[in-house]
């Protein structure tokens, strides 16, 4: 049975080790190789010392930062108020229905939408407002980010809410406590492990997006995913955007140890 389980597991530490620890250690030696091709530490020395590089890490750490935000301040009571309903695994398919599309297909969309000839503009127009500049801007960039990434909250939110125990909610209000107390005391902490996932699912991609940089915000945001593919693509400066790459690692590391359980120590 251990010998049929250790063949069984081949196929997965093949992947892993092609698709996973593969790639990372082709970035990492490409990292240190220079536009001539030699071993140099002058792309680790220019990402640290380089304004630009730094604000723009800085930019994307802000624009993260805020979506998630966002996200978890609209995912929470939405996952609350589904958990109350009569249907909500219906309603929640209804909601998760989004991610089954394209995410090209859906910016395209938005396009449609915040263009001066779209229905928001037209709406605008028939109320008398007028016609605004929507698209291609830093806040046209956060709602289709956020509209994006709001999935990948809501998702374990409501899994963590919906697995908490009635009866605890039932004794805490037994016991004289108020709605508001309840939900302080023992909803909210029984909830966080879903908000620590949806922090991390929401988070560290909202890091690299570069597709919406380009087509929503028309470049007037800077993320480090932007950057990365300007570098392999554009500059043809591989090392840069390997370095870069590594660093975004790094940090995607550093936020699901910040965000991930902490295990308590055993009592004496």
């Amino acid at each position: 049975m251990h010998n049929q389980r250790k063949l069984l597991s081949i196929p997965y530490y093949l992947w892993i080790a092609l698709f996973v620890i593969g790639p990372v250690f082709l970035l990492l030696f490409q990292s240190f190789q220079g536009l001539d091709g030699q071993f140099t530490f002058s792309n680790i020395q220019t990402y640290f010392t380089s304004s630009v590089y730094l604000t723009m890490t800085a930019q994307s750490f802000l624009y993260a930062f805020l979506i998630t935000v966002i996200t978890l301040l609209i995912s929470y009571p939405a996952a609350y108020f589904l958990t109350q309903t009569k249907h909500k695994q219906l309603w929640l398919l209804v909601l998760i229905l989004p991610t089954w599309i394209n995410i090209l297909l859906k910016t395209y969309a938005f396009i449609g939408i915040l263009s001066q000839t779209g229905v928001v503009n037209q709406f605008l127009e028939a109320t008398g407002i007028g016609a605004q500049s929507l698209l291609f801007t830093r806040m046209s960039f956060l709602i289709v980010a956020t509209y994006i990434e709001l999935p990948f909250m809501l998702l374990p939110i409501f899994n963590a809410l919906d697995e908490i125990d009635p009866s605890l909610v039932f004794a805490s209000r037994d016991l004289g406590a108020s709605e508001w107390e309840t939900f302080k005391t023992v909803i909210f902490p029984l909830s966080l492990s879903g908000v620590r996932s949806g922090v991390q699912a929401v988070f560290i991609p909202s890091l690299s997006l570069f597709m919406l940089t380009r087509l929503i915000a028309g470049n007037r945001v800077m993320t480090l995913g932007t950057a990365i593919e300007q570098h392999f693509l554009v500059t043809q400066n591989w090392g840069m955007g390997a370095t870069m790459g590594i660093v975004l690692i790094i940090i995607m590391f550093v936020v699901m140890f910040l965000t991930g359980k902490r295990k308590k120590g055993a009592r004496r």
